[in-house]
């Protein structure tokens, strides 16, 4: 216990090794479903020339590349955080690069995106960029991630749906309605009152729960399956799967640049890293920042290890096939049960792994079961609203659009980029060019091409 404590510096962050294991439990119970949904959704686009992947492949490549990168993150980084396959990220993969080139070459410039992002930050110019974001905008994104997160857990348990007259209703049909939407709400009210309660385990003990009373409903009713989302709740045939690999290893680096031309391959490298750049940026900081784990100055301890690792986990998931593997915003509900420290990731990287073996165990928790997880911590960030200075308009305006823009765009990037295009106008038209460290002027700038990517596309096309 000694040597655990030395090495993952357990006291000196205020933390005991039960409390991690648990952080790190709750952490993969949160982030789980990715091993599922990655797999459905590169497997639902087809490449140029007209190939899918296969599930099962996409299954052992996701889990595996996920327990890799979260492990690496455990042992360099020290930091509670687990890494998967990113939302966004695969999207990009599936419906952007695929089109114009082959799986193996779209995985090249995952592997491309991932190499960027190192030399980024072992240069330290990651690191600086980060230093360089106002210390107000930082506690922003932690409130936009916790909104954020907040919303992916109602939508993903089917309280929140898309509306017929409006952008987003109450249910599916404006009102609640449905077993699954009642079971979460048990999950949540359940959650909600342990953790009020400082039960031990709050969590991690509410998702167990709810995820056996789904089971048992599911086994009673006749529910449509789509219903509780992408996981249906049900006793798995079989305990065991072997892995398959199939799709390790089937990367191309620069074939996408002949198959789809330079300018489309440049494009789609370029989305890769301003996505994976700062979608990782603001879930570190507003990870760390609930954590405890950011300083007076705003800085996270072994940053530098943490946004290398971040960039092996991108050419990890390419090198895997199982698209860009990034810091996975999840991990706050992990802290949010007491992870402080990186051995909560190897617990939560030992499991990741352990799913290679025990995949249908991965199909025993749905949404509803989880998503309380995600709402409950999403309250706990919102706090940090607090140490946001709202009687500065200079500030409070693009903090305000740092935290609004995340969940209605769904896209942590948009948030970030929104709040720092703003900050800089306001100072730079105010006259303060002082208060301005010159690579926000470069952030600036990258993010203004961001928004602007399609009108550049179309201009030098």
């Amino acid at each position: 216990m000694a040597v655990l404590d030395r090495f993952f510096e357990l006291t000196g962050r205020g933390t005991t090794a039960g409390r991690e294991v648990r952080g790190g439990l709750t952490t993969f119970m949160a982030m789980a479903y990715i091993i599922l949904l990655n797999p459905i959704i590169l497997a639902g686009a087809k490449d140029v020339t007209g190939a899918r992947l296969s599930i099962a492949e996409l299954t052992t490549s996701t889990a595996l590349a996920a327990a890799i990168t979260t492990l690496l993150m455990a042992f360099v980084g020290n930091a509670p955080f687990g890494l998967a396959a990113g939302l966004g990220l695969n999207a990009v993969v599936a419906y952007q690069a695929a089109p114009h080139m082959t799986w193996a070459q779209a995985m090249g410039l995952v592997v491309l995106e991932g190499f960027v992002i190192i030399v980024l930050a072992v240069t330290g110019l990651r690191t600086l960029i980060m230093n360089a974001i106002p210390l107000a905008l930082k506690h922003a994104i932690s409130v936009g991630i916790g909104l954020f997160i907040a919303l992916i857990g109602l939508v993903d348990a089917g309280f929140v749906a898309s509306g017929s007259g409006t952008p987003v209703q109450l249910g599916a049909t404006g009102h609640l309605t449905g077993w699954p939407v009642a079971v979460f709400c048990f999950g949540l009210l359940l959650m909600i009152l342990l953790y009020v309660r400082r039960v031990p385990a709050a969590i991690l003990i509410s998702i167990a729960v709810t995820a056996v009373l789904a089971i048992v409903v599911n086994s009673v009713n006749t529910i449509d399956p789509a219903a509780w989302g992408v996981v249906a709740p049900r006793m798995p045939e079989s305990l065991v799967a072997a892995p398959d690999f199939g799709l390790v290893g089937q990367f191309d680096l620069f074939g996408g640049f002949v198959t789809a031309g330079a300018l489309t391959a440049t494009v789609v490298l370029f989305t890769l890293v301003l996505s994976g750049f700062f979608d990782a940026m603001g879930t570190i900081i507003g990870v760390s920042d609930e954590a405890g784990l950011v300083d007076e100055q705003g800085r996270v301890p072994r940053l530098g290890r943490i946004l290398t690792v971040d960039g092996v986990g991108g050419m990890v998931g390419g090198a895997a096939s199982a698209s860009a593997n990034t810091v996975f915003v999840e991990s706050a509900a992990g802290v949010g049960e007491g992870a402080r420290t990186g051995l909560a990731s190897v617990v939560t990287g030992a499991l990741l792994g352990l799913t290679l073996l025990f995949t249908p165990l991965a199909a025993v928790v749905p949404a509803a079961a989880a998503a309380p997880a995600l709402v409950l911590v999403g309250a706990l960030m919102m706090t940090q609203s607090r140490n946001v200075p709202w009687d500065d308009l200079e500030l409070a305006v693009p903090a305000f659009l740092t935290i609004a823009l995340m969940p209605f765009t769904y896209s942590i990037t948009n948030g970030v980029g929104a709040g720092v295009i703003v900050y800089t106008l306001i100072k730079a038209v105010r006259g303060r060019f002082s208060e301005i460290p010159w690579l926000l002027w470069v952030v600036t700038l990258i993010f203004l091409a961001y928004f602007g990517i399609d009108w550049l596309e179309e201009l030098f096309a």
